[in-house]
């Protein structure tokens, strides 16, 4: 299976950039959209910047991986 996760460019240097998501950071390669700019919200797979999202695509993503993450927590506590 793979995974593709939303986060947000903080900062960029040449070809990378550190990407964030819920207060995880990683180096993420942008050679496939050199044209990224700090605060893009973005989807990352396999290291690379592969989508930018627009503010509302954003937050749908948001809303929906706060869904899941609750239910997680349900389960757990269950």
């Amino acid at each position: 299976m793979c995974l593709a996760v939303p986060m947000t460019i903080t900062k960029i240097e040449g070809t990378r950039a550190v990407a964030e998501a819920r207060g995880v950071e990683t180096t993420v390669d942008i050679s496939l959209m050199p044209d990224v700019k700090i605060n893009d919200k973005v989807i990352v797979h396999a290291g690379f910047i592969i989508e930018r999202l627009d503010e509302k695509e954003a937050r749908e993503i948001d809303k929906v991986w706060d869904q899941y993450l609750e239910q997680l927590d349900k389960e757990e506590s269950a």
